[in-house]
Formats: C-alpha cells, sequence, structure tokens
C-alpha cells in the first residue's frame, strides 16, 4: 500500500506530495501531556513549524515548572528564618512566569515569552544570592538552568548576555561579596565555568545540527529536484511505465500506461488498485499472476504481448523486474513497455526483402553461369556459321557440273565411242579433262571433310557445354565430395574460347589437395564469377601481356585455398573495402551483384572470400579459403 507522502502520476495530473501531520495521535501519558500543554499556546503557535512548536512546549513547560518551585518556595518561606526580601523576590518570579504563559497565550512569536522567562530567572537568581547571607546560595544547581533554556529557547548569540551576566556574577560578585577564598572561591569559579561550559556545549550541539540540518534540507531539495526530474522523464517519455508493491498494487504510473489501461480494461488506475482488477479478462489475470510469481522469486521477466483489445494492432516489449530491499527481500516491482509494432513490421519488411534478395542473387547467379554458358555456345556457334558458309560456299564452286557434262558427252557418242576418242577432237582431250577433274575433285573433298571435322568439333563442344551445365545444375543445393582442381577445369573450360580469342595466357598451379565437401553449383557460380571479373579486368588493363594465374594450395591442414590473380587494372585502396557491398561495381554496364552474391555463397559454406592489390594497373588477387571436411582432414 502507498504512503501518504507517494507522487502519483496519473491521467488526471500529477498528485502533490501531502505534509506530514505533525499531531499524530500518541498512544499513553505524553498525547495527553502535550494536548495539555499546546492548551497554553496561541493559534497561530499551535499550527507553527514543528521546531517552532516544540519550543513552544518547552517553553510552557519551563514556566509550569517553575512557578511549581516558586509556589513550594513560597510555602516554605515562613516556616523558615529566611528573609521576607526573598519571598517578595519569589513573588515578582512568579508573576514574570505567569507573564511569559500569558504572551504565549496572546502572542504568535516565542522571542518575547522566552526572554522574559531568562531575565526573570537570572534576576531572581541574582537577587536571592545578593540577599542570602549564605553564599552556597549563588552556587545552586539551579544556576545551571540559565544557560541550558537560554540555549534552546534564545539559541547561542540570543542566550549568550544572560550565560554571561550568570557567570560573572557567580564566579566574581559573589566571592567579592562574601569574601571567599581557598576552596569556597575556587567551588564559585568552577560554577562559573560550568555555566559557560553548558553553553558552549549548546552551541555545539545546535551548530552541529543546523549543519546537519542544512545536509538534510540540501539532500531533500535535491531528492526533490531528483523526483521532479524523473516525474517529468516519465510523463515524456511514449512507454509505459508503472511500480508496484509487493501485493501488485499500484504505486505510481505516467499518462501512456493510464491511457492505455482505459482503452484495454475500461476503468480508470488508481493508487492502491491491483493492476488487474477482477473487471480485467481472466486469460490477462493468468498471465499476469504467473508473471508476478516469477517476479516476486527475484527473476526478470521479459515478454512481446499484442493486446488484442487495442483500437490499433500493437506489439508491446514488456519488462517487469523486481525491486530488491536492503535487507534483500523484494518489495515491489516496475514495469515498463516498449511499443515495438514498427520495429516489427520492419522486421518483417527486412526478412521479405532478404528473402527477395535470396532469390534475386539465385537468380543472377543462375545469369551469371547462363551467361557463361551461352557465351561459349555463341562462340561455337561462329564456328559453325563460319564452317557452314564454307561448306557452301566450296559446294555452289564444286567441279563436279564439268563430270556431269563429260558423262553426258560420253552418253552422246555411245555408239561409236571408240571413233570419237580417236577422231573426235573433244574426244581426244576427255582423258586429260576426266584426270584433272579427278585431282580437282579429290582436292575439293579433302577441303570439305577439314571443314566437316572443323564443324564437328563445334558441335562437339557445344554439347560438352551444354551437358557439363546440365551435369552441374542437378548438384544445386547438395553438399558432395569432389576434387576442385576437376571443378577449376570445367569452369576454365567455360571460358577456354574467350581467353584464347582475347590472348589471355592462363597459368595453373596446382598442389596435390583432397577432395572438399561443399556444393558444386556455389562453388562454380563464385569461380566462374571471378574468372569473368579477371576477363574485362584484363581486357579493360589494355596489356598485351595479358595473365591469368589460379592457384591451389592447402594453407593449414583443414582449409584449402583458392586463389584467381590477374595483372589487370588493380583495384584502388578507397573502393577495396566496399568491394563486396551489394550494388557497389567498377564496371561501366555492371550490376553490382557478383561479388556481393559471391560473397554470401562463401559464407553458406563456411568460407571466406577476401581481395587483395595493390593498386590501379597492379592486378588483383581474389582468394577463396574452404573448409576441408572429411576423413581427410581428420588424419
Amino acid at each position: 500500500m502507498s504512503s501518504p507522502s507517494t507522487r502519483v502520476v496519473g491521467a488526471q495530473g500529477v498528485g502533490e506530495r501531502e505534509p506530514p501531520r505533525r499531531d499524530v495521535a500518541r498512544p499513553g501519558v505524553s498525547a495527553w501531556l502535550l494536548a495539555r500543554l499546546d492548551g497554553f499556546l496561541s493559534a497561530p503557535l499551535r499550527h507553527a513549524s514543528a521546531e517552532e512548536l516544540s519550543r513552544c512546549r518547552m517553553l510552557v513547560g519551563a514556566n509550569l515548572v517553575l512557578m511549581l518551585v516558586d509556589v513550594l518556595f513560597l510555602l516554605y518561606v515562613p516556616h523558615t528564618p529566611i528573609p521576607w526580601s526573598l519571598g517578595a523576590i519569589g513573588g515578582v518570579c512568579m508573576a514574570g512566569f505567569a507573564g511569559s504563559l500569558w504572551l504565549l497565550h496572546r502572542g504568535s512569536s516565542t522571542r518575547g515569552p522566552a526572554r522574559l522567562l531568562c531575565f526573570i530567572l537570572t534576576a531572581g537568581f541574582l537577587a536571592a544570592a545578593l540577599r542570602s547571607r549564605d553564599a552556597h546560595v549563588g552556587m545552586h544547581p539551579i544556576c545551571m538552568l540559565i544557560p541550558v533554556l537560554a540555549m534552546f529557547l534564545l539559541g547561542p548569540g540570543g542566550s549568550l548576555p544572560f550565560v554571561a551576566v550568570g557567570s560573572l556574577f557567580v564566579g566574581l560578585v559573589l566571592p567579592l561579596k562574601h569574601g571567599l577564598s581557598g576552596g569556597p572561591w575556587i567551588s564559585a569559579v568552577f560554577s562559573a565555568i560550568f555555566m559557560v561550559g553548558v553553553w558552549a556545549l549548546g552551541w555545539l550541539l545546535i551548530a552541529s545540527r543546523d549543519q546537519t540540518g542544512a545536509a538534510l534540507e540540501r539532500a531533500l531539495r535535491t531528492l526533490r529536484d531528483n523526483e521532479t526530474k524523473l516525474t517529468s522523464l516519465l510523463e515524456n517519455t511514449e512507454d509505459i511505465v508503472c511500480s508496484l508493491d509487493a501485493d501488485g498494487r499500484l504505486i505510481a504510473a505516467n499518462t501512456p500506461l493510464q491511457e492505455m489501461y482505459r482503452e484495454l480494461i475500461g476503468l480508470e488506475l488508481k493508487a492502491g488498485d491491483p493492476l488487474f482488477p477482477d473487471a480485467a479478462p481472466e486469460s490477462l489475470r493468468r498471465r499476469w499472476s504467473q508473471c508476478a510469481e516469477q517476479v516476486l522469486a527475484g527473476r526478470r521477466v521479459r515478454f512481446e504481448a499484442s493486446p488484442s483489445r487495442l483500437k490499433r494492432p500493437t506489439v508491446l516489449d514488456i519488462s517487469v523486474n523486481p525491486v530488491v530491499g536492503t535487507e534483500g527481500r523484494v518489495v515491489g516491482m516496475t514495469v515498463f513497455g516498449r511499443d515495438i509494432t514498427d520495429r516489427k513490421e520492419a522486421e518483417a519488411r527486412l526478412t521479405e526483402m532478404h528473402r527477395s534478395l535470396l532469390d534475386v542473387s539465385r537468380q543472377a547467379g543462375m545469369a551469371e553461369i547462363a551467361t557463361g554458358v551461352l557465351h561459349n555456345v555463341g562462340n561455337a556457334l561462329n564456328s559453325v556459321n563460319v564452317s557452314v558458309n564454307l561448306l557452301s560456299e566450296r559446294l555452289q564452286q564444286s567441279k563436279v557440273e564439268g563430270l556431269r557434262k563429260a558423262t553426258d558427252l560420253l552418253k552422246e557418242h555411245g555408239a561409236t565411242l571408240a571413233t570419237f576418242l580417236t577422231a573426235d577432237g573433244r574426244g581426244q582431250q576427255l582423258p586429260a579433262y576426266l584426270q584433272a577433274l579427278s585431282t580437282q575433285l579429290s582436292r575439293e573433298r579433302d577441303v570439305l571433310l577439314e571443314e566437316v571435322r572443323t564443324l564437328q568439333k563445334s558441335v562437339e563442344h557445344i554439347k560438352s557445354v551444354v551437358s557439363m551445365q546440365q551435369a552441374h545444375a542437378r548438384y544445386s543445393g547438395v553438399v558432395e565430395r569432389l576434387e576442385v582442381r576437376e571443378l577449376l577445369d570445367d569452369a576454365l573450360r567455360l571460358h577456354a574460347v574467350s581467353f584464347e580469342r582475347q590472348g589471355i595466357l592462363v597459368r595453373c598451379e596446382y598442389t596435390e589437395v583432397p577432395q572438399v565437401r561443399v556444393d558444386r553449383h556455389k562453388l562454380l557460380q563464385i569461380l566462374l564469377n571471378l574468372l569473368s571479373n579477371a576477363r574485362h579486368a584484363l581486357l579493360e588493363s589494355g596489356r598485351a601481356d595479358k595473365h591469368l594465374t589460379i592457384r591451389v594450395e592447402r594453407p593449414a591442414a583443414e582449409r584449402l585455398r583458392i586463389a584467381v590473380a590477374d595483372n589487370g587494372v588493380g583495384i584502388a585502396p578507397e573502393v577495396a573495402s566496399r568491394l563486396f557491398t551489394q550494388g557497389f561495381t567498377t564496371k561501366k554496364d555492371g550490376h553490382g551483384f557478383g561479388l556481393h552474391i559471391s560473397a554470401l555463397a562463401a559464407a553458406e559454406m563456411d568460407a571466406s572470400l577476401s581481395c587483395s592489390s595493390e593498386g590501379r594497373g597492379q592486378g588483383a588477387t581474389f582468394t577463396i579459403d574452404l573448409p576441408i571436411a572429411g576423413e581427410e582432414s581428420r588424419a
């Protein structure tokens, strides 16, 4: 249950803490006695500050006690040889004490009654000591009342005149009047010293109390400032915040929680009420009960909730934390809730975007491989087209038509063939013509056969490219054990025609390495992309000596490294860090997907793709670092 001084932040504003009541009922005699003392005070003094009220009660009590002692003294005087002048002094003191009480009942300050009491007390004591024939009257313990009452009622400065007069009288005037010496004089001096000592101790006490009070006031002021800042912070945040006691009842809550509570439960949330009353849905109360049990056991609970009763679909990230007291016991709970609806929607969009990126990456990889296949098939088709055109041209220019004419001539003179071959001029030339035609046709056949063989090679190359692509496509997404060198040869074969026509010298430096377990399609996709980038870099450099080096080595027992190095245009240092980011490219017609997709594919294989270059014009080396799996790596 919250105390009367709790600040509750609700929908209706901030409830300031109420000032603590001073007149709290106290059982027994003390309550009755304080009520009787307050009856002597005026209305303003009864409603004064706690310190002033305490001073008033002390002043009333001192007057009453001194009046009682004075009455007893006056009753005692007639039965003793004490001079009647002392009785008169007692009567004057009685009147002074009564006057001090009258001022307390009529006035609004304690300064006047306090000065009057201290004056009557000091003057009465001095007068009685002067009129008495006994020097020890001046050293009576009653003299200590002067510094005690004066210090408490008037403070160090206001009490100093009374203490100074009293101590001088006891330590100097009284011994001179009675002619004290020796031990009695020393006793008088010590009495004066004690009076000053009591005043000094009171001054130290008040000074210490004032210093402590000032420190306490500063602490309270700092506490109030921090409370104001905390209240402002809680009110200005859009998060829901509240604090609960160990029974689950509300201590404080900010405005966002109040508004959500009204929308969710339909009730006003007030201090001292349970967070989820009986009117709340059963599911909410059951879930809150389970959560509260864990928190009261000292555990922090965090969960996400989507209240269906809210007008706008909302996802809340709720954190319930235990509040531990000085004894290590959980004394309450704090509840923090943050609206993460926008973040959840952004995460959903990001997930969808990531899925789309994977699809695009896969399509881009497929397009990259398809481009290589089509490029090589296109080059082979160019050779096929040249061979076919050459065959067509040779066949059109063939001398076979002369053979037909010769056979027609022989058929025409079939009856007189011997005469035609010996007597006719055309017949005489026919054997030589047939021999020359035979030679010519033999040459044409050789040329045509050579072109057919070339055409056959081109067709076989097309068939091998298509079949190789089909073989790799069958293994897409499957992890298998394979020879890296064979996969490199396949990748080079896809680019072989381009490298040969563009004058790129390829050097392979293969070290004996074991088989690796990888996704054939992903690794081939990376290799094709690196070879394609190397070809573009070499063509852009314009060098006559275009070199491409492929190295396979084993830097560690569990790793295998493939390096593709060229002496092309190189990479500038300022763009090296952005090389594998999506959309970044240095090509005029590039799309910025190749290296990014390759880096993602390498990461999926628990591999790494890196690049090193000494700068523009110095070439570049791309390195794939693969893990080796299987019995070979364990050996």
